[in-house]
Order: C-alpha cells, then sequence, then structure tokens
C-alpha cells in the first residue's frame, strides 16, 4: 500500500500547542516589558521570534516528510527525507491502546490515540496526535482483529481498513462495539463528594494562590501595594472571620469542581477481550488493554483511604506511557472504590484472577529482625544534626530529642510495616501486602512472572527467614517482594515458580 500523511490538522494541533508554549514569553517580552530598550529585551526578542520561525517551519516538514502504512501484520513508519528512516512495529507488539480527546480535538470533532507497544524507546508508541474517530476506530479494530486471528492460529489474510478521515463519530468507540461492554462502575455524586475529600482536592487552592502571588509581587510591586490594605484586614476579626469562611467554601467548591471535572465522566466496562476506561469532562481519555496483557494487580490503600474503606486498583501493564505524560494514572481503576466492591471488580473484569482474603502474617520474630535491623536514615540524619546542633524555639542542645523523634518514627513504621505484611501462595497465583502508612497489596499469575529470586542475609540465616521477590513486565520493571518470611515458604515459592514451566507457551 501506498504510505500516507498524517491528517493535515496535525500541522494546526502543533501550531497551537507551540503558542500555548510561547504565552508567558509573549507577555513578557511584548507586554509587560513593551517600552523597555534593554539589549536583553531586544535581542531576547528577535531570538524568540527566530526560534518560533524555525519551529513552524519544522512542524511543516514533519508533516510533509512523515508517513505510514499498515499492511496485513505491523505499522510501517516512515521519516525523513535525506536520512531516511523507516520503523515496523508488529501488531502483536502492542499491549495497551489509549485515546485522548483536548479541547482542540472535541472543536474539530477528532481525537488522538496512541497504540503503546513493550518495547524501550522513544519510539515505543504509534502516535495519531490528529486522526478522525471513524479512522481511529477502524484502525484499532483491524489491530485487534489481527491480534486475535494469530491467537487462534488463523492465517486467512485480512484486507487493512480504508481510510475513513473525513468521517466523524459522536463518541470515541463505535456503538456497536460500545453495546457489546459490560460497564462495572460508573461514580455516582456521593462517591465525587468523597473522592474530593479523600483526595484533599480542595487544598490544592492554597499553593495555586501562592504560586500566583510569588510570581506576580516582582512584576506588579505587590507587597507594597497590599501592605495597608493586609493591615487593616488583621485589625479586624471579623474580616478575618468572613474572609476564613470564604476561603473554605472557595476551596471545597474548587476542589469539588476539580474532582467532577477528572472524574465526573468515569466509567470502567469490559468486554470478552479487553478492559476499557473512560475518564474526563471536558477533556477526555479512554484507556483499553487486552486482559491477556494485564501483568499483574495492584489495590492500594493509603491510611485515610483504609480508615473510609476506599482502595484503589492499578492495572500492571507492559505498554509504555510515554506517549502522553500527563496521561499517568490513566491504569487505575477508580483510585475511591470500597474495598469490598473493588475486590468483586478485580473478578468481574478479569475473572482468571482470584483474590485470597485468607493472607498468612509474618511470624514474631521477624518483627524483632526489622527493629534490629539499623536505619541508615536515622543514622545519617543524627550525625547531621551532631555536627551541626541546631536550635529550636530557642532551645539549645534539641538535637538528642529531634533524633529520639525520628528513631519512634522510624520504629513506629517498621512496626506497621510487619503488622500490614501477608503473603498467600495458591496453585497459580501469588499475594503479597506490604507497607506502613500505605498499603499495597500485588496479585499475579505465575505465568505472567518473568523471574523469581529468593535471598537470604545472615540475619534471616540465622532466625529461619528469608526474602522472596518477583519481577513482572512493565516499564519501567515492575518488582514485588516481601521481606521475613519463614524458609520453608522461600523454598515452597520457588517450587511454586518451576511449576510454570506447563503454563508458558514459548512464542
Amino acid at each position: 500500500m501506498e504510505a500516507r500523511r498524517y491528517h493535515p490538522l496535525s500541522i494546526l494541533f502543533h501550531l497551537w500547542k507551540l503558542a500555548k508554549n510561547c504565552i508567558f514569553f509573549v507577555i513578557y517580552l511584548f507586554v509587560i516589558k513593551a517600552g523597555s530598550d534593554s539589549s536583553f529585551i531586544v535581542y531576547g526578542r528577535y531570538i524568540f521570534g527566530l526560534a518560533v520561525g524555525i519551529s513552524i517551519c519544522s512542524i511543516i516538514f514533519k508533516w510533509l516528510t512523515n508517513k505510514y502504512v499498515l499492511d496485513d501484520r505491523s505499522f510501517h513508519l516512515y521519516k525523513g527525507v535525506f536520512n531516511r528512516s523507516e520503523q515496523t512495529i508488529p501488531f502483536s507488539k502492542i499491549q495497551n491502546v489509549n485515546r485522548h480527546i483536548s479541547v482542540f480535538h472535541r472543536f474539530f470533532k477528532m481525537t488522538s490515540v496512541s497504540f503503546e507497544t513493550g518495547m524501550k524507546g522513544e519510539d515505543a508508541a504509534v502516535k495519531f496526535d490528529v486522526i478522525s474517530q471513524a479512522e481511529a476506530d477502524r484502525i484499532e479494530a483491524y489491530v485487534a482483529r489481527i491480534n486475535e486471528a494469530e491467537a487462534d492460529g488463523s492465517e486467512e489474510p485480512t484486507a487493512p481498513p480504508k481510510h475513513a478521515e473525513n468521517e466523524a463519530s459522536p463518541a470515541i468507540e463505535s456503538e456497536s462495539t460500545a453495546q457489546e461492554r459490560t460497564i462495572h462502575f460508573t461514580p455516582t455524586k456521593r462517591d465525587i463528594i468523597k473522592a474530593s475529600f479523600t483526595s484533599l482536592s480542595f487544598l490544592v487552592l492554597i499553593p495555586v494562590i501562592l504560586s500566583f502571588y510569588d510570581k506576580a509581587k516582582d512584576i506588579f510591586n505587590l507587597e507594597e501595594k497590599a501592605g495597608g490594605i493586609l493591615q487593616n484586614i488583621l485589625s479586624s476579626k471579623w474580616l478575618i472571620a468572613v474572609i476564613i469562611i470564604a476561603f473554605i467554601t472557595v476551596s471545597v467548591v474548587f476542589g469539588m469542581v476539580r474532582t467532577f471535572l477528572k472524574y465526573g465522566k468515569y466509567e470502567i466496562s469490559s468486554d470478552p477481550e479487553r478492559i476499557y476506561i473512560t475518564k474526563g469532562v471536558v477533556e477526555e481519555t479512554v484507556f483499553s488493554i487486552s486482559k491477556d496483557r494485564v501483568q499483574a494487580i495492584e489495590i492500594e490503600q493509603s491510611m485515610l483511604k483504609r480508615w473510609l474503606g476506599l482502595a484503589e486498583v492499578k492495572l500492571i501493564s507492559a505498554g509504555s506511557s510515554e506517549s502522553n505524560k500527563s496521561m499517568h494514572e490513566i491504569n487505575s481503576l477508580y483510585p475511591f472504590l470500597p474495598v469490598k466492591r473493588a475486590y468483586e471488580m478485580v473478578s468481574e473484569i478479569l475473572p482468571s484472577y482470584q483474590v485470597t482474603h485468607g493472607m498468612n502474617r509474618l511470624p514474631q520474630k521477624a518483627l524483632w529482625l526489622r527493629l534490629l535491623r539499623p536505619s541508615w536514615l536515622w543514622i545519617i540524619v543524627t550525625a547531621g544534626l551532631f555536627y551541626f546542633k541546631p536550635t529550636v524555639l530557642k532551645m539549645k542542645e534539641v538535637w538528642w530529642m529531634l533524633s529520639v523523634a525520628l528513631l519512634i518514627l522510624v520504629l513506629v513504621a517498621r512496626v506497621l510495616d510487619f503488622l500490614n505484611t501477608r503473603y498467600a501462595l495458591n496453585k497459580h497465583f501469588i499475594q503479597m501486602q506490604k507497607g506502613s502508612l500505605t498499603t499495597t497489596l500485588f496479585i499475579s499469575k505465575r505465568d505472567k512472572i518473568i523471574e523469581v529470586k529468593v535471598t537470604q542475609s545472615k540475619l534471616q540465616k540465622l532466625l529461619g527467614l528469608a526474602s522472596i521477590g518477583t519481577i513482572n513486565r512493565a516499564k519501567p520493571v515492575h518488582h514485588a517482594d516481601v521481606k521475613d518470611v519463614p524458609r520453608e515458604l522461600a523454598g515452597a515459592f520457588y517450587r511454586w515458580y518451576i511449576g510454570r514451566r506447563s503454563e508458558v507457551i514459548a512464542e
């Protein structure tokens, strides 16, 4: 097939991104310093104009030279004119698919899509910054169909999808595809309110105001202008009370609005082959992953979430999320799920995974070992305090009190980690939980683990303990471990992993 250029709106999209990145420089050089004759400002304007011109030419040149084509097995990406390069990415390497609709895409009824692989490097994903929703649907369906045919052993050739750049659909996915899905979770108003307080998003307004004030005070000389106003406010108790109440109200409303924009249209759904996570009100993002590509599951709980009975479920996969770093946590199922519902949802979405509620605790001697282990953090901080001997609240020789306080915190954290650590080893699964203030429950199937390790220090050997660890494909590679388990479990763990030979099929 003939190689095709990306959608022409890609030029406008990158020009829009360039304009957003240049706003600060434009305001500073041409508005705030409009009347300045400083050589720094004058030459800065010339350099800025030259940089913008080069960037615009680069955007146009890339659109003219970058092309792509799909055959019956791979993406083929072409770049450059004089130094021509070709990259081939097989469909079988595709791990995740990310869709994103920004304000720009919504205005033109377009979308962006990224086919993420488990490979390394900047070109580990096939990215379409601007593409029609119908065309994105066709390409994604085509890639999925090829992969399913290969998995079933079918060798029948499938024609590449016909291009449909002029077509547009009102949603990210086609209606026929959406009808086959089972919706597992959509947040209610109560869930949104609970999420806004659990995430402490109402506190975000404080650093925003402080950051704005810090940037504006030097430009507009706010400290001198606001000095008299501040003195008048501090002299009136009722005015202080009104300001505090107003600030709290605005912060709470700001937090709820921010949470709604992020989680208001959150939806977790699945079909027999894939899992879909949709989020965003203004800017919409869809993450999809094939169920057989899920390498492991993590269920995370902060101390606040444990008090409220909430949890966050994360899917660990080998796909790269570097294609859009603003979409971190997109592989997370709703971060504020009730614990019981979180466990149920894991079984609903991934029937091949099982969550064991009855887990084993560490032996008592593991606690003594943890308490006796030296803390390098405490040693280094204590040495620094002894050397500098800082004065706190006009109190001298307070360094030893700070050292004792830090030691108590370290010991408390170790005790909590001991109490929270659990493990379970089933026929095909392993579960490991650890953490002090924040706990993480790791669940993986034996055939998804690529490497295990068993270690034993001299103290552990003396007490009949050991440490076990697993490695799963992810970006970066995911490590999970549990320290100070009984030595007998370490041997059983190794034999358990050897038993995967009958489950893994070599490609």
